[in-house]
């Protein structure tokens, strides 16, 4: 096994922006020795023992936030209606949003488990870094089906609507294959359960912000991203925040639930990258979901929604 180890600056580098979304056990499951922490920790130039420390903290992390989150009378309220039954099994299909180790998803099981003191609930993150829909369709046998789950969160969008900077004139998955790919995951997932899917709309992005990362060879538009929303504000199920606005500055006098018509993204709400939500960009996601699947009582039908035009080009 190597001996490189990762140098002080390397290490801060891992420590805070690549660690909460770099779990290498889950883009690479079949790669021998992923199982062992050791073996995971030397590639990553770190000792064992730090990483399992590193990833104590992001779970500590996420944990105080939902005790802190049940201090609003609002949310402890809310849980009580959530639409969960004894022996549910929860899984969250997404990407590096939803795969984050203190991300709004383990924020979200700690609320539960801490809330209404340990329910008889199973939680199963399957976000994987990046994934834009049509890599969590590949996948979606081995990380969602076979899990038999009674019900699926999908938080997919953000990295479809990539513009890679080589080919900056359209997203990286078109419209039509998002369309397509979604209703796929729709289709497959009403097979194993009754229960409707919710969709989690991608949040807002402030491309100033991330078009300073000289790391990321993509842009993230506004644009591109509200056309997503709108597909998903035509789906069955529960649509969670339809106009992406959870991370907006909070409307005065109205926090945390409504926004005004031109506010801007928080800067607060994310990390340096402009991208990927701040733990308290998490923690308003968390309540807004909450929030939602509490109050909707039954499940809604989206708006009536024609597939895109490109769809019908490209199909003709």
């Amino acid at each position: 096994m190597s001996d490189y180890k990762a140098s002080e600056e390397e290490q801060e580098v891992l420590e805070k922006y690549l660690l909460p979304f770099l779990n290498l056990e889950k883009r690479f499951p079949l790669l021998p020795g992923i199982q062992n922490e050791e073996a995971v920790a030397a590639l990553l130039g770190i000792e064992g023992d730090k990483l399992l420390k590193l990833r104590d903290r992001f779970v500590t992390n996420a944990r105080q936030a939902a005790v802190e989150l049940l201090e609003d009378p609002e949310v402890a309220e809310w849980i009580e209606d959530l639409p969960f039954e004894e022996g549910d099994t929860v899984v969250a299909l997404g990407d590096s949003i939803t795969e984050d180790l203190q991300g709004w998803f383990t924020i979200f099981q700690h609320v539960l488990e801490v809330g209404l003191n340990q329910p008889d609930l199973t939680f199963i993150n399957s976000g994987v870094s990046y994934d834009t829909s049509t890599d969590a369709l590949k996948r979606l046998n081995r990380d969602v089906l076979d899990r038999e789950p009674d019900w699926v969160i999908v938080a997919l969008g953000t990295f479809d609507a990539q513009r890679l900077h080589v080919a900056p004139g359209r997203p990286l998955v078109s419209l039509a294959d998002y369309w397509e790919n979604m209703n796929t995951i729709e289709s497959a997932v009403s097979e194993i359960t009754d229960n409707p899917l919710i969709w989690m709309t991608p949040p807002p992005v402030i491309t100033e912000m991330l078009q300073q990362v000289r790391l990321f060879n993509f842009d993230l538009l506004e644009e591109d991203l509200n056309s997503i929303r709108e597909i998903l504000s035509g789906k069955n199920g529960y649509i969670v925040d339809p106009l992406g606005k959870r991370l907006h500055e909070e409307t005065e006098g109205e926090p945390d639930r409504e926004v005004e018509e031109n506010s801007l993204p928080a800067a607060w709400n994310y990390l340096s990258d402009g991208l990927h939500p701040s733990l308290s960009g998490h923690v308003r996601t968390v309540k807004e979901l909450i929030r939602f699947l509490a109050l909707a009582k039954e499940p809604e039908e989206g708006t009536s929604f024609e597939a895109p035009d490109d769809y019908k080009r490209e199909n003709r």
